[in-house]
């Protein structure tokens, strides 16, 4: 072998070996993400949800490298351990608190925590009329039933709008005339929320208005940004993803909210220490990490993490029909208002209630007056696609719905379609991600033709 040719090998070699190098540090960097997204998501489909492992794995976790997890449900301990390759995450299970994967914060220290909600809503909904409870009542509301049932079945037994729906519910008239589930599935089932958690922050945050304990218009109280151009920034330009920060909402790789859901401790401290990369208020961005900042800012309006807790409880779910609501916490013990929160399509659909009913509920008004409307204006540079912390129809991104229906949605799938001229308020619940979209604007042209 002459000179040149071992250079040229040796130059080969070093090359092949520094990208194998290269893709193993960065797939490294990648683990805990494959490791963490595994430990949580099962934690919490077992632990909160009540449902099995191996339904959980076929569905929910069947993609990508999370499918090569090997997850281990501790039933015990009420935890999961996911194992790929040389790393593993730990999630573990806490009354009220849901579901939380352990990063930085050891789990004894974890475990010590008890949720301090005292207080109970007062009443037994199944003994109560909807809607604050579940006795439904027989009312004629002039919607073709015999249509809407056969959507019902096409739905969720034929497929026959692709995705995978787990459950489904229509409100007509504030009454439930449609409701049907896959058969794992029924109306005490806890779902996940995914994104759609940001709208329940938007009510949290209108809750905190209403009592004038906050000021969505004034500079956010971040100690960090008082130095910088980031003091600008107000609530407001958070709660309509104008905030300027930086940020990258990828989930296909080591984005920003992927590293905030499964590496960090403290999701809001993460997220307010980003750059400013545009001027507040000029550029619209989709950024969880926005809603998370929001949530970190609400904790600091309360004395303890005692009120903390309780606030959402006994001033918004208790008072909307929705008292077993689970909505989870960061290891810092900050709601994770972005994605985590668990709730029944009953409860999703009374949440639509309150929006399409302008923020009253069962005759008492729970959102101060105006709130719906200002949930609803368009954030200046979002091609009327978005308003305050609710997808909107401006843009007739469902060119079947009308233009003033306001939407919760979530990652795969999850939707509350809020439609106040048509009375309809629609939630549809389960797996249906991107590679098998729900045609959302055929289910919905189908249900408004019953009307």
């Amino acid at each position: 072998m002459t000179r040149t040719t071992k250079r040229v090998l040796y130059g080969v070699l070093s090359f092949f070996g520094a990208v194998i190098l290269g893709g193993c540090l960065y797939l490294n960097t990648l683990l805990p993400i494959i490791t963490g997204y595994a430990a949580k998501n099962l934690c919490s489909a077992v632990f909160v949800s009540g449902r099995q492992q191996k339904d959980v794995e076929e569905i929910d976790l069947n993609f990508s490298f999370i499918k090569y997890t090997k997850n281990k449900v501790d039933t015990e301990n009420k935890s999961v351990t996911s194992r790929f390759l040389w790393r593993k995450s730990k999630a573990i299970y806490r009354e009220g608190f849901g579901v939380t994967l352990l990063r930085d914060k050891k789990e004894k220290e974890l475990r010590k925590a008890r949720y301090p909600l005292s207080v109970r809503p007062g009443y037994s909904q199944d003994t109560i009329a909807w809607p604050l409870g579940d006795v439904i009542p027989d009312t004629v509301t002039g919607i073709n039933l015999e249509a809407l049932n056969t959507i019902t079945k096409r739905l969720i037994e034929d497929n026959a709008y692709s995705g995978n729906a787990f459950a489904f519910m229509v409100l007509h008239k504030g009454i439930p005339v449609a409701e049907a589930y896959k058969p794992q599935f029924n109306s005490k089932t806890r779902f996940l929320s995914w994104s759609m958690a940001k709208s329940f922050t938007n009510a949290i945050v209108g809750v905190l208005v209403k009592e004038g304990k906050t000021d969505i218009h004034s500079p956010a109280d971040v100690e960090e940004w008082k130095a910088d151009d980031r003091s600008k920034i107000t609530m407001n330009d958070l709660m309509r993803m104008q905030s300027g920060l930086k940020w990258n909402e990828d989930y296909g790789n080591r984005s920003n909210v992927n590293v905030m859901l499964h590496c960090e401790s403290d999701m809001g401290r993460y997220s307010f220490e980003q750059p400013l990369e545009h001027n507040q208020g000029t550029f619209w961005y989709y950024s969880s990490g926005t809603t998370n900042i929001v949530n970190w800012l609400i904790r600091k309006q309360f004395p303890d993490d005692s009120t903390y807790y309780q606030f959402p409880y006994t001033e918004l779910f208790y008072k909307t029909g929705m008292p077993d609501i689970i909505f989870e916490v960061d290891p810092t013990g900050t709601r994770v208002g972005s994605s985590y929160l668990y709730a029944t399509a009953r409860d999703y659909a009374r949440f639509g209630l309150l929006y399409q009913y302008d923020g009253v509920f069962n005759g008492e008004r729970i959102l101060p007056e105006g709130w719906v409307k200002y949930t609803a204006t368009e954030a200046k540079a979002s091609n009327g696609e978005y308003g305050s912390f609710f997808w909107l129809n401006k843009s007739k991104k469902f060119p079947s719905a009308p233009e003033d229906m306001i939407m919760c949605v979530g990652h795969d799938g999850q939707q509350i379609f809020i439609m106040p001229t048509e009375k309809l308020v629609v939630v549809v619940l389960g797996y249906s991600p991107k590679s098998n979209r729900l045609d959302f604007d055929r289910l919905l042209k189908d249900i408004l033709s019953t009307l």
